[in-house]
């Protein structure tokens, strides 16, 4: 519990910050971000991927009479329940009908809150980094009243503008090596991604989860992150990992993926047990976490640029696959109402992979009926043919940049109640 006085007085101090707070780049979902007037706007994501800026960019072009808090601040320690009634009389002393709450989640409560203040016909934004708990809490109190929206690290195009480079060979291979955090490409010190591998394993999965096998955790996060692109199955990796439960590989799965820090992608099926048992594919969702807290002593840049496609097609779709058959193809993008799309990725296409990886292409394609896919390389272009099929080969920098997708960060509604 605290006194009014002293909350009054950190949201005035973050205020203060967020008035002096450099912006940086003007990330690509901002113009297109309208706060509703019945719907919570949740803006999810990894930590350090920018949810923070986006809202003090949002305040400085949009909002600006929005009332801000941050809730992961070490002066609001001991904030509870109660407390929020002292909120409400200091939002309503300010006069603001626009509210933007970070990292409202370490609140006990705190859906209820938002609730009311939709109900009392405030606009709200929140953030958080864990999709597992805001999923099952909104789930039971902000059902149909609001619309979630996931953050990334910086697209190539954010990252071109950045670092002031030009798009092309030589900006998308730092790109592919570095990634997309702001922090990170500003400072170029890699004990920031170290430390914010480190800083969601305990504070995102540990302490919230309640894990006891620390150890077990990071050693299994470790060779994630070492084999990016891999199949993984939780019964193979136990003994690897040295955990003597399956359950609890899954349960560790779940809880990497609500921190947004890996993905695990199933094998397509039309049955649903199938992609279940079936093993899948770990990307990160960063290439500079790869680079930099990898134990791998190869530097495997397809592996990396594997991860790049992937990062740029999840930030556009939300079914991704990856197709087996007697060949692999990496990703297969189903669509509501519109055919699959269809991905190989290759960093360089020679005479020792060109029929495995036309064939897995091609094969992906017959089985979804289509006429053609694309293949995407660090800097090759030509076409293939073969039985009415076509293979595009583009360069990354090209599909990376393309205006034939929606370049738009994805968003998912749920219609009022």
């Amino acid at each position: 519990m605290l006194l009014k006085s002293d909350i009054k007085r950190i949201w005035e101090l973050q205020k203060e910050i967020v008035a002096k707070a450099e912006t940086g780049v003007p990330r690509e979902i901002l113009n297109d971000f309208t706060v509703p007037a019945k719907h919570t706007i949740i803006l999810t994501g990894i930590r350090r991927c920018g949810k923070s800026t986006l809202l003090f960019q949002l305040i400085g072009k949009k909002y600006p009479e929005a009332f801000y808090l941050n809730f992961d601040d070490n002066r609001l320690y001991g904030f509870d329940n109660s407390d929020l009634l002292r909120l409400d009389e200091i939002i309503s002393e300010s006069g603001a009908r626009i509210l933007f709450f970070d990292e409202i989640q370490e609140v006990d409560g705190w859906e209820r809150y938002v609730r009311q203040k939709l109900d009392e016909n405030f606009k709200v934004v929140i953030t958080g980094s864990n999709a597992s708990l805001l999923s099952r809490e909104l789930g039971t109190k902000l059902t149909g009243r609001h619309l979630n929206i996931e953050l990334f690290p910086f697209s190539y195009s954010e990252f071109l503008t950045a670092t002031k480079l030009k798009s092309g060979e030589a900006s998308v291979i730092r790109y592919i090596n570095n990634g997309g955090f702001p922090e990170f490409l500003k400072s170029r010190k890699e004990e920031i991604l170290s430390e914010l591998f480190e800083d969601i394993l305990i504070r995102d999965i540990v302490i919230r989860y309640g894990i006891r096998d620390i150890k077990g955790l990071q050693r299994l996060a470790l060779w994630l992150i070492s084999n990016i692109g891999n199949r993984v199955t939780g019964s193979k990796l136990k003994q690897t990992i040295g955990i003597s439960a399956t359950s609890t590989i899954m349960e560790y799965f779940s809880h990497l993926e609500s921190s947004y820090l890996f993905n695990l992608v199933p094998c397509f099926s039309y049955s649903v047990r199938s992609q279940m048992i079936s093993p899948r594919k770990v990307y990160s969702a960063d290439n500079g976490l790869i680079t930099v807290n990898s134990a791998s002593f190869s530097d495997d840049q397809g592996r990396k640029l594997e991860n790049t496609i992937y990062t740029s097609l999840r930030s556009k779709h939300n079914s991704i696959f990856y197709f087996s058959g007697k060949n692999e193809c990496d990703f297969v993008v189903t669509q509501k109402g519109k055919k699959p799309l269809v991905y190989q990725v290759c960093y360089k296409l020679d005479r020792d992979n060109l029929d495995r990886e036309l064939g897995g292409l091609y094969e992906a394609l017959a089985y979804f009926k289509l006429k053609d896919g694309i293949i995407i390389t660090l800097n090759q272009t030509d076409t293939f043919k073969q039985n009415g099929l076509t293979a595009n080969v583009v360069p990354v920098w090209e599909f990376l940049k393309s205006k034939t997708e929606d370049r738009r960060r994805k968003v998912q509604g749920v219609s009022s109640e």
